[in-house]
This record gives structure tokens, sequence and C-alpha cells, in this order.
């Protein structure tokens, strides 16, 4: 059986050819593998490592389980869909919302490895139906909601959680990491979240320098006089050791929250896989849901061992496009990174150091950009809101998701925000088109006498996820 794990020598195994690429199934020397390989880990570094800080949960145990989950991936598509997986920043918003319902880091894991175990079984009905079945449940109007409201209702985690800890810092980290995104180029680019922690750290380090402590809240919301940078878990950290392990529990009111996050992560891989198919110019549409399942697979042994959830990554893409080798030798030089970082707890103690006002600054980039990556979705699919049939359910959702509405069943059990918003987006968008009269359905301008023409609502391809994963995630 060909699992993907044998490679051919490209060229002299140095340099590619002007114009040449490095397919998947080639390699360059080891030496220049394990180096792209380095990269590839730097470049997912700034949001799969924020996510799981921003989540609760020991970042060394999510870089561990995202190289076991690149893994899983890459044997589960036979080394055709480079990738590497790491941690999806659509849950950062749910770990949010759970906590804030008294969850443990326990019922946070728990939760998701449900969606896990959800993205698992969508994957095995694309295997057997298709990708029609993607776009006729979620298409484009229906896909860009979701994650435009599940991005939208972090606002008040930046707002009221890492902004006040230091707003003159929060303030510098925004302006510099939105210089880096928009003025840097290539590589550079890719590592702007990155590159903002770094500066984070320098820049709280020399506030208290010359400062002092600041009086503010703390990470755990009390109003004290503290340093903005504290290393002192690093000192104590060992060099070598096993990350915090620890089981899932499973909860109703919080699976609910979490099972809108499925309809953001199929959007994910269905992009993801387009996008790499582009630029291989390989038709990797037999492998969309092989890739969904094998998403689902280790979001599931992730989160069974108190891990985050896993997902491809478009900054790893973006290293792709720039240099132009897609061998997967390079994915399972990654992984093997990952496992040893894991293994490191002094590195853990300084990811989990990071100050809170620099999340504030990389956070109001990154929350406004998964809500906008919903916007993207419309934009790329020309989704028309003109149309009362796509307008009135996504704006709904939307205002419900942002807004945090609430519904109240009983005394035990209620819906509200994400997991509301969701449900009236889907459900409203399928009701409404099944009882809309012919004329809305095929999408003709209604709400304004503009004369441009109207191309339809776009539901015949995952080209919109494709781009706007690479506008990042």
């Amino acid at each position: 059986m060909d699992l993907g794990v044998r490679w051919k020598l490209h060229g002299d195994g140095r340099t590619p050819a002007p114009g040449a690429v490095v397919r998947p199934d080639e390699r360059l020397s080891w030496p220049r593998t394990a180096g792209l390989g380095a990269q590839h880990v730097v470049a997912m570094f700034g949001a799969s490592f924020v996510a799981p800080v921003l989540m609760g949960l020991d970042p060394n145990l999510a870089i561990m389980m995202s190289g076991v989950s690149t893994m899983i991936f890459l044997l589960a598509t036979r080394g055709r869909v480079p990738s590497y997986l790491g941690c999806s920043l659509s849950f950062v918003g749910v770990a949010a919302v759970i906590r804030a319902q008294g969850g443990s880091s326990a019922t946070v894991t728990g939760a998701v490895l449900v969606v896990g175990a959800a993205l698992f079984l969508v994957g095995l009905a694309v295997q057997k139906f298709g990708a029609r079945i993607i776009h006729a449940t979620m298409p484009p109007i229906v896909t860009g909601a979701v994650v435009m409201l599940i991005g939208f209702n972090l606002a008040p985690v930046t707002a009221a959680t890492y902004w006040p800890q230091d707003q003159w810092t929060a303030l510098l980290v925004m302006l510099f990491t939105g210089l880096a995104v928009v003025c840097l180029r290539g590589f550079w680019s890719r590592i702007a979240i990155f590159l903002g922690l770094i500066f984070g750290y320098g820049i709280s380090w020399v506030f208290d320098l010359v400062f002092g402590q600041i009086h503010s809240t703390d990470a755990s919301g009390k109003v004290t006089d503290h340093w903005r940078l504290d290393l002192s878990g690093v000192g104590d950290a060992a060099w070598v050791g096993l990350p915090d392990f620890h089981g899932p529990t499973f909860e109703w009111s919080a699976i609910l929250v979490a099972l809108p996050v499925v309809i953001a992560l199929v959007a994910e891989n269905a992009g993801h896989v387009k996008a790499v198919g582009e630029m291989t110019g390989d038709r990797l549409d037999d492998k969309l849901g092989t890739a969904i399942s094998a998403d689902g697979v280790g979001s599931m042994l992730s989160t069974a061992v108190g891990g985050p959830p896993n997902t491809t990554y478009s900054e790893n893409i973006g290293v792709m496009a720039a240099t132009r080798v897609y061998s997967t030798a390079a994915y399972w030089a990654a992984a093997v990174f990952a496992l040893l970082f894991g293994l490191c707890p002094k590195f853990g103690a300084v990811v989990a150091a990071i100050p809170g006002g620099v999340l504030g600054g990389i956070t109001v980039i990154l929350y406004g950009m998964i809500g906008l990556l919903g916007a993207q979705i419309w934009v790329n699919a020309k989704v028309d809101l003109r149309n009362p049939l796509n307008l009135v359910p996504a704006a709904a959702g939307i205002i419900i998701g942002v807004g945090d509405v609430t519904m109240k069943f009983t005394d035990n059990f209620s819906l509200s925000g994400i997991a509301l918003g969701t449900i009236v987006v889907i459900t409203g968008y399928h009701a409404l088109r099944a009882l809309a009269p012919e004329h809305l359905k095929k999408q003709e301008p209604l709400l304004d006498e503009g004369t441009s023409s109207y191309s339809g609502t776009g539901t015949d391809g995952p080209g919109a996820e494709a781009d706007s994963r690479r506008a990042g995630s």
C-alpha cells in the first residue's frame, strides 16, 4: 500500500530550476527538507500557538498533537495533499463561551471532540456522495454568515479581557502587526503574527524597565500592580518533559455551542484542498472527503488527551507558494519538529507568558480577520445580498451571534450566540428557500434599482473558501 512516504530526489536536491516546482512526491536534500520543515513550524507559530493560549489549554500539548495530527493527515491522503495541521482559531470563541458558562478545560475539549467526530462523519459523507452534498447544505451565503458570526462573536473577549490589561502595548502591537502584514513581502508577511508576538515581548520588557509595574487588570481579571512580562515560570520549567494530559468531559450545553464550528472547518478544508490542487496542478477533488475525515480524526485524538482541535493552515499555503516546494517530506519534517517542541516544557512556558496587552493587539486583528473571511466568501462567490432570500437569514443570524442573543427553553437549557445564530442561518435559509416564490430562487436583484447584471449565489464550488484561506486563518 502506497502511504506517500517515498520521495524522488528533485534534480540535484539543492535548488529547483527557475520556474520549476518540487512536487508532493519529490524532495530536496534532507538538510534542505529539514530547513523547510522548520520554516513551516515557524509560519504557523503565531496563530496556532496563540489559539491554545486563548483557549486556556497547554501550548506544549497543542504543538505536540499538531505534529501527530499532521502525520495522520499525510498518511490518510497518501501524501497527495501537503498540509500542516494547527489549532483552528474558530474554536477560540467556543472556548470563551464554554468557560463563561463555568466550563473547565475538560468541558472545552469534550465539546470539541464531538465536533471532530461530526467532521469525520461529514468527510465520510463527502467520500460517498461527493462535494455536492456540501454545496447543497452549506452554500456560500450560509458558510460566510457562520464564519462571520464566529469571528465577530469574539470581539468582547478582546475588549473586556486582553486590551484592558495594557492598552498602550496592545495599540502598539496592533499597529506593528498590521504594518507587518501589509508592508512585508513573501515569507515574512506570512509570519507577521509571530513577528508581532516578538515585538510585543520586547516592548513589554522595555515598558517594565522604563515605567515599572502597571496598575491594571491581570490575567485573572483582578486589578493589581503587576509586571507586563512575567517570565518566572520559564525559569522553573524543565527542558524536557511531557505536556499536561487530561481526559474530556461531555456536557450538552457546551457541545451545542461548539457544533457550528463544523461549518467553518469544512470551509477551511475545502478551500485548502482546492488551493493546493491549483498550485500543484493535481486535481484533488477525490481527496476532499478524505482530508475532512483526517482532520476530524486528528482533532478527536488531540482533544481526547486534552489538546486543542486541529485543521489545515493557510500560513503553510503561503510558504508553499513562496518557495514552490510542495514536498510532503517537508511536512513530515515539520511534524517531527513539532513533537520535539512539545517535549520541551520551557518552550511552552515562554508561550504561556505572552503578556495580556500583546494578546490584545494581536486578537484585534485575528478576530476581525476571521469575521471578514466570511465576507470574503460572499464576495468571491458573488452572493447577492439584494435578494431577501440571502439577506434575511444572514442578517438575523449574524446579529444573534454577534450580540450573543439567548433563547431560554427551560431552566436548564438555552441556546445563545454562536449556536443560536448558526441554527437561524441554516434553518432560516433552507426554510425560506422552500417557501419562497420561484422568482426569488432565481436570485433576481430586488432591493435596488441598479442595472448591473447578477451572477447568482455562487454555490458551485469552494473557490471562495480557497481564496479566504489564502488570506489567513
